[in-house]
């Protein structure tokens, strides 16, 4: 039986993770001009054209273009930080917490649809932005790594390279937003299922 991660059905990690990132108007015209034009290809003035106010207006809220990169950046990697976060504290055996960790990295991708495809402009961050992000992306691989490794050692999964083995799951987990559509034939639980089953494959996972 799964385990309880938190309080309340909205503390569950799984269903927070289940949400689409909350953005605001001009995150969300900044995120429909880069992914349509590239974020060197987008402007400030286009950004504020998509969201009725002045280029003055947005400067006031968001100081430069990298600015707005960053926002959406962290917006998203900072929710996925506090979910795989709240996995973490929860508890549980190695296996629980690879099964949970794997769930809200599956279903964050799932809706972060057009977020997730701003992950390859991390070149065009400041340095300071661009470690800040990265803290967080490395602080949720050491959390999977660290379920993987304690699974291993008690004898659950069997695997020779827990590192590589986990850096090709995460590999794995983030194709699912080039291809998974929410309106498609396959359902975000039925997806989950399937990742499950192909990440515990690939931890090595033995039978109880």
């Amino acid at each position: 039986m799964r385990r309880s991660t938190a309080g309340t059905p909205e503390d569950d990690p799984r269903a927070r993770a289940s949400r689409p990132v909350a953005l605001t108007p001009m995150l969300t015209a900044a995120l429909e001009a880069f992914y349509e034009n590239g974020y060197h290809g987008a402007t400030v003035r286009d950004i504020a054209s998509r969201v009725g106010v002045t280029v003055p207006a947005l400067y006031y809220h968001h100081e430069n273009k990298e600015a707005l990169l960053y926002a959406l950046l962290d917006t998203s990697i900072s929710r996925l930080d506090t979910v795989c976060h709240l996995v973490d504290i929860g508890g549980g055996s190695p296996v629980q917490r690879f099964n949970d960790l794997v769930e809200c990295l599956v279903r964050h991708m799932a809706v972060s649809g057009k977020l997730a495809y701003l992950d390859g402009e991390l070149r065009s961050l400041t340095p300071e932005h661009r470690r800040g992000y990265i803290a967080k992306r490395s602080a949720i691989e050491a959390r999977l790594l660290r379920a993987v490794e304690e699974g291993v050692a008690e004898g659950s999964f069997d695997l020779a390279y827990p590192r590589d083995t986990v850096r090709a799951m995460l590999g794995t987990i983030q194709a699912v937003a080039t291809w998974y559509r929410p309106d498609g034939e396959l359902s975000l639980d039925d997806l989950v299922k399937r990742y499950l089953s192909i990440l515990s494959r690939m931890a090595g996972l033995r039978s109880a």
